[in-house]
């Protein structure tokens, strides 16, 4: 066993077994079995149809959309598609589940027998990550519960049902992670590749993305020990936090004596997991088929043919087919066609949009400036955006105008301050030109020596003080006289031009 899986206690060595039951909420416009449309944030039971609402005779209509979107997830995960698969009624009794059953896949799901390999930062200043691998026991589909609101001032409870009936992915990981890094790093890579086949947008802040932990420790040697569960955590770095904490907490629990209770728990506002409900009694959900829903059924090359309904049937070479480049393909990609390292290969593919408009702006730019315009995206294009809270996507300037403003910053004619200048501009909804920006706010570089040698002058008579103390050898004074100059001209002066004429006008001077 690797010593980074080990973790000390007081009465020796442990182990952690850890299992993850994701639910990603499937990126469809519409729920599972309704029309009723799916919307973050909607007006209270205002996207209610009446099968969600479990009215009697209605029927459920199975979402076309839903199901390629879960076939498109289990093949980016390497996962066995099973032709035929069912639907089940996994019952239970809550106030925000009105039909009192969950329709979902119990027996036979879509996929099943995938695995995940990702990256794992033991240590931050390591180049070069470990790699883990993470087996996929299942994905199956299943409808999404509506929402409980706990009033506690009134003491009631209120339900929104505009969840209720939305399109969940449910991926059930084999125990393969043994410390809370591996398995945010698991969810981390997970949430990249969702965004990147456009299945799930990945948001764990609104609940398109929900982790259950299970946990376990034991003793080297020993079997595993009673697991517990961690629900619903809402955050990659809450994933590794909750993790991390039930693992010591459970060690602290054996090792005082005590005994580890299966149990469901929760992470509170203080980082700690709490109990919820206890698990010591299974829970009997009398899992029944679904009698309204048939069998799923789908083809390939070989078993599609002229009989079938072309429209209604899905064919899974023709979604495989339709896979984008998945990250870890682009990362390696990445340091392949453009030199660049590994380390800013996931930087560029794990902010979402970035890595292609980085390879849209290198199309037209030199190869020796690659290096300088992945800085570029990954400081200043990358700040502009966090600072208005936008993604990649949400860009509003153009391609061609961020080429226009490298290209000028690449020929010199532009300085780095400038060109975030014009940025800070173009995001901020000034519609002119990147050339008409640059005039009009004169940004332009001064690359006259003339002009550059008054700029020197001024600062060298003003700061008699700073040429005494470099003329007494220690040049690096020079630099705050630099910085002087800058001022002067806004930043606009190239500074190479801008030293070498500040060197010779204060050794002309040194030389009098």
């Amino acid at each position: 066993m690797a010593a980074r899986n080990v973790m000390k206690g007081k009465t020796g060595d442990w182990l952690a077994v850890i299992g993850l039951e994701i639910h990603a909420q499937i990126a469809s416009h519409s729920k599972l079995f309704s029309g009723s449309k799916v919307k973050f944030m909607a007006p209270p039971n205002q996207l209610v149809s009446f099968f969600d609402a479990a009215l009697p005779g209605t029927l459920p209509v199975l979402n076309k959309y839903c199901v390629e979107a879960s076939i498109l997830t289990a093949l980016a995960l390497s996962c066995r598609i099973n032709k035929k698969s069912l639907f089940d009624r996994k019952h239970y009794f809550y106030a925000d589940m009105p039909a009192g059953y969950q329709i979902t896949q119990q027996r036979k799901p879509i996929a099943s027998n995938g695995h995940l390999l990702f990256n794992v930062y033991d240590d931050v200043k390591r180049e070069k990550p470990r790699r883990h691998r993470v087996n996929i026991k299942q994905i199956q589909l299943e409808q999404d519960s509506g929402k409980s609101l706990h009033d506690d001032e009134k003491q009631q409870t209120l339900v929104d049902l505009n969840r209720a009936g939305v399109g969940l992915m449910e991926l059930v990981t084999e125990p393969d992670m043994s410390n809370g890094k591996e398995a945010a790093a698991f969810v981390q890579e997970l949430q990249t590749i969702l965004e990147r086949i456009g299945t799930c947008n990945g948001k764990m802040a609104e609940g398109a993305l929900r982790v259950d932990a299970n946990i376990s420790v034991n003793k080297p040697g020993e079997p595993h020990g009673v697991r517990t569960e961690v629900k619903n955590i809402n955050s990659v770095r809450f994933v590794k936090n909750a993790i991390e904490y039930e693992i010591r907490r459970q060690i602290d629990v054996l090792e005082s004596g005590g005994t580890v209770v299966m149990e469901t728990r929760s992470l509170d506002d203080t980082g700690c997991t709490i109990p919820m409900r206890d698990k010591e009694v299974v829970q009997d959900y009398r899992f029944m088929p679904e009698p309204n829903l048939p069998p799923l059924v789908l083809y390939d090359d070989t078993t599609i043919n002229s009989t079938i309904c072309q429209e209604k049937a899905i064919n899974v070479d023709t979604l495989r087919r339709r896979m984008p480049e998945l990250p870890e393909d682009q990362r390696q990609r990445l340091t392949e066609d453009y030199g660049i390292t590994y380390s800013n290969a996931v930087k560029l593919v794990n902010e979402e949009g970035l890595a292609d408009l980085f390879e849209q702006l290198c199309t037209a730019s030199s190869r020796k400036e690659t290096k300088r315009l992945m800085n570029w995206c990954l400081i200043d294009i990358l700040k502009c955006l966090h600072q208005r809270n936008l993604t990649v996507k949400q860009s509003p300037i153009p391609v061609e105008k961020l080429s226009d403003i490298f290209s000028s910053l690449q020929s010199g004619e532009i300085s780095a301050k400038s060109a975030q200048k014009l940025l800070e501009l173009l995001f901020d909804g000034d519609s002119r030109s990147v050339s008409e920006i640059m005039d009009v706010e004169n940004l332009r570089q001064i690359t006259s020596e003339e002009e550059v040698l008054k700029f020197c002058t001024e600062a060298v008579n003003e700061e008699p003080d700073l040429v005494e103390v470099y003329q007494s050898r220690n040049k690096k004074v020079i630099n705050k006289l630099m910085g002087i100059v800058q001022v002067k001209s806004k930043g606009r002066i190239e500074p190479q031009l801008a030293r070498r004429i500040m060197e010779e006008l204060l050794e002309r001077r040194r030389r009098r």
